[in-house]
C-alpha cells in the first residue's frame, strides 16, 4: 500500500471511532472539500476547521450513528478512491438512509490536498422529507 492509500484508509478508521481530529487530520490547510449538489451540506469547504465547522459538526447534530462505511479502496497514487455506503438516522424525520459513495481524494505525501463526493443525492433528500 502507498502512504497516500494508508493516509486515507487510516481517515475512515478515525471516522469510524468517532475521531473527528483524526478525519481532519488528513486534510492540508487549504484542502478544498466539495459535497455534491443536492447533498444537505452541498458545497465547497476550504481547510480542516471549516469542513468540521459546515459538515461534520452539521453531521453529529442532525444524524443518529450517521456512518461514511468503505467498501473498496482503488489506489491511484495521488488520487485515492473510496466507494462504500452512507448510513444513519435523519434526527428530523427519523427516516434511516443507506446510500451508496463514490470519495475521489487527492493526497500528496499522505495529506490531502481535494476531496469530492458522488453519491445519489436524491435517496438522500428522501430521508430528510417527513
Amino acid at each position: 500500500m502507498s502512504k497516500n492509500l494508508d493516509a486515507v484508509r487510516a481517515s475512515y478508521e478515525a471516522s469510524a471511532a468517532g475521531d473527528i481530529n483524526g478525519i481532519l487530520g488528513l486534510l492540508g490547510p487549504d484542502a478544498a472539500w466539495t459535497e455534491m449538489a443536492g447533498f444537505p451540506y452541498a458545497g465547497t469547504y476550504i481547510g480542516p476547521d471549516e469542513v468540521r465547522d459546515k459538515v461534520f459538526a452539521r453531521l453529529g447534530g442532525e444524524w443518529d450513528n450517521y456512518q461514511a462505511v468503505p467498501e473498496e479502496y482503488v489506489d491511484g497514487g495521488d488520487t485515492v478512491v473510496v466507494i462504500g455506503n452512507y448510513r444513519g438516522t435523519y434526527l428530523a424525520t427519523g427516516k434511516y438512509m443507506d446510500v451508496r459513495f463514490t470519495h475521489v481524494w487527492h493526497v500528496k505525501d499522505g495529506v490531502a490536498t481535494r476531496f469530492e463526493q458522488f453519491t445519489d443525492t436524491a435517496r438522500v433528500q428522501e430521508a430528510l422529507r417527513p
